[in-house]
């Protein structure tokens, strides 16, 4: 188990997708704390900004020592710009700066990476919903969102 990973145990569907970036559910205070020891350097939010919070965001998050991101992802319809955002965030952190990518429960996190294991990880569907359902994809909703979204990227 990595150390980023050993620094959220606890979390919801704590899980660490690709190495050096960990997913979940809303991490708490002494989790922040311990992701910057353990290595962690941003914090991707991508709930919205009127969910309900246990703490001050972004004041808690920088006063950890991280970089705090937000990247909002609704449970309705993800446009094609957010799911572009997230694509581009992850490929710029993974393999070059620990982070943590985190919603409520981990179900938006799973979607959200869903097009970034098809496009950058060239995995398969399949393999690709197996991994986000790892993460805590549980919506068919936002599953089938990401999926039209990889889809009409692929080959591109």
């Amino acid at each position: 188990m990595s150390q980023l990973l050993e620094a959220i145990a606890g979390v919801t569907n704590a899980c660490e997708p690709i190495p050096g970036i960990v997913t979940g559910g809303q991490p708490t205070l002494e989790h922040l704390t311990a992701l910057q020891r353990a290595g962690c350097k941003v914090a991707i939010d991508i709930r919205e900004p009127m969910e309900p919070r246990p703490y001050r965001t972004p004041d808690a998050v920088v006063g950890a020592g991280l970089e705090f991101v937000s990247i909002p992802v609704g449970h309705g319809r993800v446009s094609d710009e957010t799911f572009a955002q997230l694509v581009a965030a992850v490929r710029e952190l993974a393999g070059h700066r620990p982070a943590i990518i985190y919603c409520s429960s981990g179900n938006r996190v799973g979607a959200a990476l869903i097009p970034y294991f098809m496009l950058e990880q060239g995995m398969e569907e399949e393999a690709a919903i197996t991994a986000a359902m790892r993460v805590g994809l549980r919506s068919a909703e936002l599953m089938e969102q990401a999926l039209e979204y990889a889809r009409a990227r692929q080959g591109i």
